[in-house]
């Protein structure tokens, strides 16, 4: 299950700000998003509410204390958000892991993008002030992959989800298939026409 994700910066509230159709402002004393090429379980992050007539950005602790450890992915199947602290994450890219490549010891990663979306969205929910994912069946990019994928919002449809303004088992699905492009993080691919 996806346990890291990436942002990139760049105009991010700007991006944020024609998605949503809202003003973006920090929660609380303002700061700045640093480039995280991987964001961890555990770590602050920023996440995204809307509040009256703005998106809040606040950092925020990914994953509340469980029994087994932080709960980083949660299961959308059979449950109702409407009453929970709904929020989007902001991301550029995410990981899933497959068994390690031939000769590697380390488990093969594969990075996750969304063509046309600089920064697109994973449908998350806030307990206990901290945030998870929402994990959803996988879709055909990433069954081959793994047997669940965190819910990915292009970025146009991510208030849908802060706002509920559909039905939530329309909102929180896998995209269609040849929506998502995977790449091969580790270990890198080998340039083109090295051993050829």
């Amino acid at each position: 299950m996806c346990n890291l994700y990436s942002l990139k910066t760049g105009d991010l509230f700007d991006l944020w700000t024609k998605a949503l159709k809202l003003p973006v402002v920090w929660e609380g004393q303002a700061s700045n998003v640093e480039p995280k090429p991987e964001i961890r379980m555990t770590e602050a992050a920023p996440i995204l509410r809307h509040v009256g007539d703005h998106a809040v950005v606040s950092m925020t602790k990914w994953g509340w204390p469980g029994p087994k450890g932080p709960v980083f992915n949660f299961v959308t199947e059979g449950r109702d958000f409407s009453a929970s602290d709904r929020v989007l994450i902001p991301t550029d890219g995410f990981y899933e892991f497959t068994a390690p490549q031939a000769g590697q010891k380390r488990k093969t990663r594969w990075k996750f993008t969304l063509p046309g979306d600089p920064v697109f969205w994973i449908a998350g929910i806030v307990k206990n002030d901290c945030w998870t994912m929402l994990t959803t069946a996988p879709g055909p990019d990433i069954a081959p992959y793994h047997d669940r994928q965190v819910v990915v919002l292009p970025a146009e449809r991510g208030r849908e989800w802060l706002d509920l303004s559909r039905p939530q088992s329309e909102i929180l699905t896998a995209l269609p298939g040849g929506s998502l492009a995977v790449e091969r993080d580790f270990p890198p691919p080998e340039p083109a026409g090295l051993f050829g």
